[in-house]
């Protein structure tokens, strides 16, 4: 698995399983344009302007857009800018 599950003290697993991450769509580790908030979210390919047709494994962060999900502190829909394709969680999900 990738090393891109361990983020210091954040417990990346419990992040994506948070309703707050988002039902579907690739995990990206991203920050909010608002408050600056880093927090596993899921987009899926299409909102971060990549074709569905892409093996999302092999996408760097350089490769995606921002996107719009809600930012629970700033209290709406705002920006997030992905920082990384947590490949070790779409690894695990898929069960690689």
């Amino acid at each position: 698995m990738s090393s891109d599950v361990d983020r210091g003290d954040r417990d990346l697993h419990a992040e994506l399983e948070s309703p707050s991450a988002g039902q579907r769509g690739v995990p990206v580790d991203a920050i909010c344009v608002g408050c600056g908030r880093t927090r596993v979210k899921r987009a899926s390919l299409a909102e971060m302007d990549q074709s569905p047709a892409v093996d999302p494994a092999t996408l760097k962060a350089t490769d995606l857009t921002s996107f719009k999900h809600v930012c629970h502190p700033c209290g709406s829909a705002t920006w997030w800018n992905p920082v990384a394709v947590l490949s070790g969680l779409l690894e695990s999900e898929r069960g690689d």
